[in-house]
């Protein structure tokens, strides 16, 4: 037993070192893990940031003008007068995302407690803005009438009060990044654990493991351990130094807790990805198949959308991808802070799909060195 963890060992220095040989690979794992951490948390937002606006007023009161000066950045650009007969030609050529329309006498309406209907025509194909910015332009409007009008304002029957909690700012960055980090945790354990057993074939140094005194097992196990290793640290000071520090995003949970958790993830995707190198016979073949398995993982998974909107039978589905346990799991420590009494069904979960794709993987493995010999 010994002899064989240390054979396993040696392998996986090997493997240590083959990725340390291959600058292109070392490359991606740097950029994956920060700037591609930091540019999507700041870029891809889904707050309501610099929404262009046009403004039909047919009334030109008072009221109006209020309205329309409220509208401030840095949520919306300043906004523009056009003509009612230009809202078709500025909405089609997508010039706004919102165009307000204040229909006459709406002052004397207001006034006169008749309700009169302010239109908002929204481009919904830019779809967080149009669904946030519809609510933030509602809320606008109607707490600058109460302000103007304090006589007209009832009472309300109830006091709603709301507590955003893990995220009180509802800052989209706060979860982007984190989740960046988990969506390329995947994304890299399968490249890296798939273009080393591709890299093994290519150079022909196959062969010479096949004249060593190793098994398949062991070989696997290296593999998976070595490449295993660089995503754990890659994603820890990615946690640390660019979440963290530069994004200034607060991680609530255990970090040592979501390195434990992510060895039982590695453990599967590693897998995963020499098993899908088994059925390539080369690099570019073994990246035409894995884009799409890893575009299914990644949206499907929860980090993208909510598990709960997906239709139950894909619900059902997605829990035989590692992914989606490692998400639920990842959440739950680095969000909520919960704890190992909370995530081991998860853990469980990984634990037994980890093993089904270790004993595919092997199978594979074993068939592909045969035809090798």
């Amino acid at each position: 037993m010994i002899a064989r963890l240390a054979r396993i060992l040696r392998l996986g220095i090997k493997e240590l070192y083959s990725l340390k040989a291959d600058p292109v690979l070392m490359a991606l794992i740097v950029y994956t893990f920060t700037i591609a951490v930091y540019t999507v948390a700041t870029g891809a937002k889904f707050e309501v940031e610099n929404a262009a606006v046009a403004i039909v007023d047919e009334d030109h009161s008072m009221l109006s003008q209020r309205l329309r000066d409220a509208l401030l950045q840095p949520f919306f650009k300043e906004p523009v007068l056009i003509g009612a007969d230009e809202i078709d030609a500025v909405m089609d050529s997508g010039r706004f995302v919102f165009v307000i329309e204040f229909p006459p006498k709406f002052e004397q309406d207001v006034i006169a407690g008749r309700r009169p209907s302010v239109q908002i025509n929204i481009d919904a194909t830019a779809m967080s803005q149009a669904g946030n910015g519809a609510s933030y332009i509602q809320n606008i409007l109607l707490q600058e009438v109460a302000a103007a009008f304090p006589s007209l304002a009832q009472a309300q029957a109830v006091d709603l009060v709301v507590r955003a909690k893990f995220n009180p700012n509802l800052k989209s960055a706060w979860f982007t990044a984190v989740m960046q980090v988990i969506n390329n945790v995947t994304m890299m354990a399968v490249i890296l654990s798939g273009a080393a057993l591709i890299r093994e074939r290519e150079h022909g140094t196959i062969e010479h493991l096949l004249v060593m005194p190793v098994t398949p097992v062991e070989i696997m196990l290296a593999k998976i351990w070595a490449n295993g290793l660089v995503i754990v640290v890659a994603s820890t000071l990615s946690l640390l130094v660019v979440v963290e520090r530069l994004l200034g995003v607060p991680v609530a949970g255990s970090i040592p807790l979501f390195v434990f958790a992510s060895t039982f993830y590695l453990f599967s995707v590693t897998a995963l990805g020499i098993l899908v190198a088994t059925l390539s016979t080369s690099m570019a073949q073994f990246g035409l198949i894995v884009m799409p398995v890893l575009i299914m993982m990644n949206l499907l998974s929860g980090s993208t959308t909510p598990m709960e909107s997906m239709p139950e039978w894909l619900q059902q589905v997605m829990q035989f991808s590692p992914s989606t346990h490692f998400v639920a799991l990842s959440q739950a420590i680095l969000y909520r802070g919960a704890g190992l009494a909370v995530i081991w069904p998860q853990l469980l979960a990984l634990v037994a799909i980890g093993a089904a794709f270790f004993t595919l993987a092997l199978l594979r493995f074993r068939k592909a060195l045969l035809s090798a010999q």
